[in-house]
């Protein structure tokens, strides 16, 4: 990861057909195209990778998070279940359709605990929203028991997990619906990109329309389209979805180095005896995107995230101070400060996470380390940085 690290010859033939064409948008211009359609040539590639029956591309994996809620009719004043380990982009797409974020704590896959998950669970409960990150899954069977006990809709938001399966079936596509980010720093880019899943006809459907403005695309002129319901624009272009169509048939590939390097790295570390890793639900596999391990407490992590500094290995993390993923440093959240009105219900509820305690997730996050794999790294290089790793760790503990 990311998948730009090994951009080639296929990618710029994809963009080529574009620019030759001169047809950039995803939608009309038949008459122009000479045959040429990349986003809908990669839907269908994305259906036949996730095995999932229905694939709606849009311009981003926050936009496939909106779009997949309000699809399925998720608005004003719902309650959708969201973890305190993410990206600030998962309360935001919530918000976007009026909807309420809650957050509950994470367990040691690095995602929802089931249990916590049930505990939050209201009368204005709609939606559970996994996210998979750092490239694995949380326990998926636990959540759709709660989800279907309680008529909730369980939402996977797998944008930093493609590649990764749950008993032989890829992630995202699981849920009632799943959504991926295809950004320039995902496994595979489009630059700028994301697609909804679904195995729900009403719910592809409304996505279709939906983010494009309401449009039915019924028929062959644009211009003579209905519009059921409202939308917005959440349209991929062309240009995004032909370097997107050479990624993803290149997916087995970026996979099996990601796996290779991965594999280099913690066997490395597993000698360690205070080092161990992320918990992986039985059936499950990585996309193998990040290495994830544990240290006895947030002080050693953090020693540890220094001397990998000092030993030149970057691209490693602990969140617990970090801005972009953990509940802690989401003051923005927690305060409501947005340029938009936010209604009363949703002031309510982001300021009682202000005397919210996570400490199961500090406890977890606080220990965790969480380290990029690069498919660019030669063998030569992975070895030479699992020494290193290594030699860090061992320089504190």
């Amino acid at each position: 990861m990311p998948g730009f690290e090994l951009f080639g010859d296929l990618e710029r033939k994809e963009v080529n057909d574009v620019l030759d064409n001169g047809v950039l948008m995803r939608y009309g211009f038949d008459g122009m195209r000479n045959g040429h359609w990349k986003a809908k040539a990669l839907e269908t590639e994305l259906q036949s990778t996730f095995q999932t029956s229905h694939v709606q591309l849009v311009s981003s994996g926050t936009a496939a998070v909106s779009v997949a809620l309000a699809s399925a009719g998720i608005g004003a004043g719902d309650e959708v279940i969201m973890p305190t380990f993410t990206f600030v982009a998962s309360f935001e797409a919530i918000m976007m359709l009026g909807a309420i974020p809650v957050l509950v704590d994470i367990d040691e896959t690095l995602t929802l605990d089931p249990k916590a998950v049930e505990a939050a669970i209201t009368s204005k409960t709609k939606a559970v929203m996994i996210v998979q990150m750092c490239g694995s899954m949380g326990d998926l069977d636990a959540l759709q028991a709660v989800c279907s006990k309680n008529n909730l809709l369980l939402v996977e938001d797998a944008c930093q997990a493609i590649g990764g399966t749950y008993k032989g079936k890829p992630l995202g596509s699981i849920g009632d619906l799943g959504c991926f980010s295809f950004d320039f720093v995902k496994t595979i880019t489009c630059g700028e990109g994301g697609a909804v899943i679904t195995n729900n006809e009403t719910y592809y459907v409304n996505a279709d329309h939906y983010s494009d403005h309401g449009h039915d695309h019924i028929g062959s002129d644009r211009g003579a389209e209905t519009h059921p319901f409202l939308g917005y624009n959440f349209r991929i272009s062309e240009l995004h979805a032909a370097v997107g169509l050479a990624q993803v048939k290149r997916l087995p590939e970026f996979i099996a180095i990601q796996k290779k390097h991965y594999t280099i790295l913690r066997n490395a570390l597993a000698d360690i005896p205070e080092v161990s890793f992320r918990k992986v639900p039985e059936g499950g596999e990585e996309s193998y995107a990040f290495l994830n391990f544990f240290l006895p407490d947030l002080e050693t992590a953090r020693k540890v995230t220094t001397a990998f500094k000092e030993h030149g290995i970057d691209a490693c993390w602990n969140y617990f101070d970090n801005n972009w993923h953990y509940v802690r440093k989401w003051h923005h959240l927690k305060d409501a400060k947005s340029l938009y009105p936010l209604t009363s219900e949703i002031k309510a509820a982001l300021s009682k996470l202000k005397t919210t305690e996570f400490s199961q997730s500090d406890a977890v996050i606080g220990r965790n380390i969480s380290c990029l794999i690069k498919m660019s790294w030669t063998e030569e290089e992975v070895n030479e940085r699992a020494s290193k790793m290594v030699a860090a760790i061992k320089s504190v503990i």
